[in-house]
């Protein structure tokens, strides 16, 4: 049974908030975060409790068959995050600005105003460190989500899927990146493969709610695309991820073990940590 969250009034609210997320963390409660693409997963993902539902514009390998998130555009964002949020009930919705769609602040208010607008997102998600654009954004009353580390949009500038932040002076660099983050006004942060113990350092440096996606048991939450926990997803799993359908004995529990596997702290285990 997920506890009743419960708003300043006293009443139970039908909708999850940053502020509910932020008070997560304050008492230790692990944040559960799955991708979610489509009405029907949505609505499984919601009732089992999950607590944020990210749009990702990982559609673009696990649905469209790409083989980056590069070719996925606004209008494919606006129509996924429709229909996760005509299902859910309950679970925060964050949507990721697609590649190339924030270059400046004025494009990046266009794209956000259309993915909360048409798309019905309560929270964008960028890639990378872009205070002045999250400083613009927040102005405007938007919320925004950071993510740092592996940033899978920069692939063929990054030259592949790497673990990043391993030298001294590049972990240097993704701690004072977070912060800058959260001092422009962002509501939330992703670190994606980083070593578990730079996530540690940025984790008791911010007082804004951390989801890992490889990088660490430190995090107040953890996010992984929801076909990788199906065991169901195109090519080669990454260290961090898990495939939940071992021993499970339908899609549901597979999804209700990753559920409570976050909220019990038993993942991640050290095997899918750098």
């Amino acid at each position: 049974m997920e506890d009743t969250v419960m708003n300043l009034y006293g009443t139970p609210n039908q909708t999850l908030t940053i502020t509910d997320l932020q008070a997560m963390k304050v008492k230790g409660e692990k944040i559960s975060c799955l991708t979610a693409y489509d009405a029907s997963f949505s609505a499984l993902l919601d009732e089992i409790g999950i607590d944020v539902l990210l749009v990702g514009d990982s559609l673009g390998m696990v649905i469209q068959g790409h083989s980056s998130t590069v070719p996925v555009t606004v209008d494919d964002m606006v129509y996924h995050s429709r229909q996760v949020a005509a299902a859910r009930k309950r679970a925060v919705i964050i949507t990721d600005m697609p590649f190339a769609s924030y270059a400046t602040p004025e494009q990046a208010l266009e794209t956000a105003t259309r993915l909360m607008q048409a798309g019905a997102a309560q929270m964008v998600k960028l890639e990378g460190a872009k205070p002045d654009i999250i400083r613009f954004l927040v102005a405007q009353g938007i919320s925004v989500c950071g993510h740092l580390g592996l940033l899978p949009q920069s692939i063929n500038y990054l030259g592949g899927f790497k673990v990043q932040g391993k030298e001294p002076s590049e972990a240097q660099q993704i701690i004072e990146e977070a912060k800058k983050i959260e001092q422009a006004g962002a509501s939330l942060l992703v670190l994606e493969c980083i070593p578990a113990s730079l996530t540690q350092q940025i984790c008791q440096q911010l007082t804004i709610p951390v989801i890992g996606i490889g990088a660490g048991p430190d995090c107040d939450g953890q996010v992984l695309v929801l076909y990788d926990i199906l065991g169901i997803s195109i090519g080669k799993q990454a260290r961090f991820s898990k495939n939940f359908m071992h021993g499970a004995n339908s899609i549901e529990d597979a999804i209700r073990r990753y559920h409570q596997a976050i909220k019990s702290q038993q993942y991640p285990d050290l095997e899918h940590c750098y």
